[in-house]
Parts: C-alpha cells; sequence; structure tokens
C-alpha cells in the first residue's frame, strides 16, 4: 500500500500547472491530514462541519480548508473565523449568513457557487437562472465579505465517462455564461471546481482548475451518516 506521500506525488505529476488539488479530508483523522500536510499538500476539503471543528484546532494554522459539503446557515458561524474557501454555495440565504459570519470575524471569505449538474438529479445545486436571479439580487450586490471565486458541480457517481463528460461540459459553459454576464472584468472568478479521484483527468480536459480527491490520496472512504 502506497503512503500517502507517495499518492500525493503521483497525483501531483498528471496536473497541470494551473490546477489545484483539493484532498478530500472528509471523515479522515488529522493524523493523516497533517502527514499530507508535511508533504506539501496545501488544500483540504471537508464535508461536515462538527468533524472539521473537531480536527482544524490542532492543526498548523497555514493549512487551507475548502468546506465542499452542504452547508447549513446555522452551521456557518462555526467555520467563519479560518475557513479559505465554501465551494458550496448553493443559496442566497446561505450566501447572506456567510457574509454575515465573515463581517464579524472581519475576514473576507472565498466562495463558489453549486451547481447541480448531475444527470441524475439527485444533488445539491443551483440552476443558471436561480445563480442569475442570486447575482441580480440587491442583497447579492451590497455583500463587502464575501468573494465569489467560481462555480462548483459534483458529477454523476457513475462509471459512464461519456455522461459524466456532459456534465463538466454543462458545468464549464455555466462558468463561461457567469464570467460574461457578471464577472467580465473580475479576476478573482477564475475556478471551476469539478472532478474527483475516479474522473479528475477528464475534468481537468473540460476546463476544471480545482479537483476534489480523497481515495487516491487517503484510500477508501469512512462513511458516516
Amino acid at each position: 500500500m502506497n503512503s500517502i506521500r507517495e499518492n500525493l506525488e503521483r497525483i501531483w505529476a498528471t496536473l497541470p500547472p494551473h490546477v489545484k488539488l483539493i484532498a478530500v479530508s472528509k471523515t479522515k483523522p488529522a493524523e493523516m491530514l497533517l502527514e499530507a500536510y508535511e508533504a506539501g499538500q496545501k488544500y483540504f476539503g471537508e464535508n461536515y462541519v462538527q468533524d472539521l471543528m473537531s480536527k482544524q484546532p490542532g492543526l498548523p494554522s497555514d493549512m487551507e480548508f475548502h468546506f465542499i459539503g452542504h452547508l447549513q446557515t446555522n452551521k456557518v458561524k462555526y467555520i467563519a473565523p479560518f475557513i479559505s474557501c465554501i465551494q458550496s454555495v448553493d443559496s442566497l440565504k446561505v450566501l447572506k449568513e456567510i457574509n454575515k459570519q465573515a463581517s464579524k470575524n472581519h475576514r473576507i471569505i472565498d466562495c463558489m457557487l453549486e451547481f447541480s449538474i448531475a444527470e441524475n438529479d439527485s444533488k445539491f445545486g443551483l440552476d443558471i437562472d436561480e445563480a442569475r436571479e442570486l447575482l441580480t439580487s440587491d442583497a447579492c450586490k451590497a455583500m463587502q465579505s464575501v468573494r465569489i471565486i467560481g462555480v462548483m458541480g459534483m458529477g454523476s457517481f457513475s462509471d459512464d465517462m461519456a455522461r459524466t463528460r456532459r456534465e463538466y461540459k454543462k458545468l464549464k459553459q455555466i462558468f463561461d455564461e457567469l464570467k460574461t454576464e457578471f464577472f467580465a472584468g473580475n479576476e478573482a472568478f477564475k475556478e471551476i471546481s469539478m472532478g474527483m479521484s475516479s474522473d479528475y483527468q477528464l475534468a481537468i480536459e473540460e476546463g476544471s482548475t480545482m479537483v476534489r480527491v480523497g481515495t487516491d490520496i487517503f484510500g477508501a472512504r469512512n462513511y458516516q451518516e
């Protein structure tokens, strides 16, 4: 069995310079995250607020955590002091709460809009019309403590790579439309987070700038409710 360092080095070797590796560390113990950090991994993806809260205080302060799971508004306050990016913004309500809690902590929090791209339609996320409504709202325009840096999507859990490619093409098209309509002069809006262990190379081909890889780094998942 390869070490975490060996797994990371193998994956890094396959990534273009503009693509960030988000090591999906949900349900993994802090010791494994520290092993990855000491090997040189910078960005970590967490799905569960409680799990993240139990690990983060004992880890190096310069580890950058991306929240990638479904985020309830009443949990935002717990991660607002330290989270680097919230990738899973799927409503104006959540974005407003992030802005509120970021302001309380005198921070600007990077956010990404999550879109529902899976053809089986079982995932959280916006559609393009909902995103336009969010971005044109007075509430969004008034926000001073969040910075929208891109889009995120979850492909279908499927061996059908043709379907996965269609889903990733869809997210890239959404990104392009939003860039043109709302962020044309905004250099910060540049990220497309899509792709995981089984298909990240395909996602990169379709325009991904962030790949979320867990199993290929840390081994099989520990499932939790």
